[in-house]
């Protein structure tokens, strides 16, 4: 083995990944140990190639998604206790030699979760659709989470130790990256970029609007369940503004003409309880999410 990182282990989630596995595992190989497959429920022979390559398997009975993916290679990450997690695509994206760069901050104590960039450097060939979409979702990601990268969507990443810990996903999509900047906002873990360069060499697996379409929806999810102030409140917000603002201008209506507009009086109500109701269940969540964030706290203590 050349230039063997010593205790860093590379996770990698597979879904119908045959035919780029097995290189994917040994070269990666050739810089760690450690490299665990999770082969989500793939119906080709990833799970065979992938042992036979050298890589610890675990096997979903059923395609769940990246986020169940990563959630289930994490969880046997752990039980190495890693200097650093790396993970990386199985398609052969990814450039294995890259893997000391991207570990390096966790190494060096300055990061807690480091994202490879393909757009710090702009040394990747990228499809102008893809650069679009990701333009547009990481955007979106970054003023919603707090957390600010160039390329919220790329898959190699490096955790340390303290992420490991904390990391555990409820998106079952590729919205999964995303999750991790909310999470990371969320625990005040140290998030930064390094650049990494990213081959495109297929044509992509999915559509990039279908693909798009499903990052975005589960952005919208992730606000709703991290950022519940924000996704329910603010619309509240609004709501009971505008039915004052529409009360005041019928109740002026009324003392001028001694006549109460109906529907105009409807809306004025519906606005209101509308109003209520959403603030009220901003409050609830926020408030169950902060409890929840306690539990989790003292169960890992």
């Amino acid at each position: 083995m050349s230039q063997s990182l010593d205790n860093i282990l590379v996770l990698i989630p597979a879904y119908n990944e045959e035919r780029f596995i097995g290189s994917v595992v040994l070269k990666t190989k050739q810089y760690v140990d450690t490299v665990i497959v999770v082969d989500d429920g793939s119906s080709d022979e990833t799970h065979a190639i992938a042992t036979a390559a050298g890589a610890v398997v675990v096997v979903h009975d059923r395609n769940s998604g990246k986020g169940v993916a990563l959630n289930t290679g994490f969880t046997k990450a752990r039980e190495y206790q890693p200097s650093a997690v790396v993970t990386l695509d199985g398609d052969w994206q990814h450039l294995p030699e890259q893997i000391a760069q991207v570990a390096a901050p966790i190494l060096n104590d300055e990061a807690d979760i480091v994202v490879g960039s393909r757009y710090l450097e702009n040394d990747s060939d990228v499809p102008v659709a893809r650069i679009i979409g990701h333009w547009g979702v990481t955007n979106l990601t970054n003023l919603l989470s707090g957390v600010s990268l160039t390329d919220s969507q790329s898959g190699y990443r490096a955790f340390s130790p303290k992420a490991l810990e904390k990391l555990t996903f409820s998106s079952q999509s590729f919205s999964v990256e995303s999750e991790m900047q909310f999470i990371a906002k969320n625990h005040d873990l140290r998030v930064m970029e390094v650049p990494i360069i990213i081959r495109y060499s297929d044509k992509p697996k999915r559509p990039a609007l279908s693909q798009g379409i499903t990052v975005l929806n589960g952005i919208l999810s992730l606000v709703a369940r991290h950022r519940p102030l924000m996704f329910f409140g603010l619309p509240g917000i609004v709501s009971l503004v505008a039915g004052i603002i529409l009360g005041a201008f019928t109740i002026t209506g009324f003392n001028a003409n001694q006549q109460l507009p109906i529907g105009t009086s409807l809306l004025v109500v519906i606005f209101m309880l509308t109003g209520i109701f959403l603030l009220l269940t901003a409050i609830i969540l926020w408030t169950m999410r902060s409890w929840l964030d306690d539990i989790k706290l003292a169960l890992n203590q």
